[in-house]
């Protein structure tokens, strides 16, 4: 699991609590909840997870895809933080 540090999921720690997280293709919800309440000490509120489809790409006449991966977003209950830097 490594923290995702995009505009977007910097917006959304701020405002709404919740943070991004590259994960590993074979996990749930519940392994994600239990990894990040274990790494992080924090208690968390909701999960969603997203399977992310690899861009297609070119290179001279070959054509290939970067790898699938999954992400991980996750809402913390609002009395607890995490910080990434």
């Amino acid at each position: 699991m490594r923290p995702l540090l995009t505009e977007k999921g910097m917006h959304r720690a701020t405002r709404h609590n919740a943070y991004s997280f590259e994960v590993a293709t074979e996990a749930n919800k519940a392994d994600v909840r239990r990894a990040v309440e274990e790494l992080f000490s924090v208690k968390v509120e909701k999960v969603a997870i997203q399977n992310r489809v690899g861009k297609a790409r070119r290179s001279r006449m070959r054509r290939t895809s970067a790898k699938a991966w999954k992400k991980a977003v996750v809402t913390l209950k609002p009395d607890f933080k995490i910080n990434l830097f």
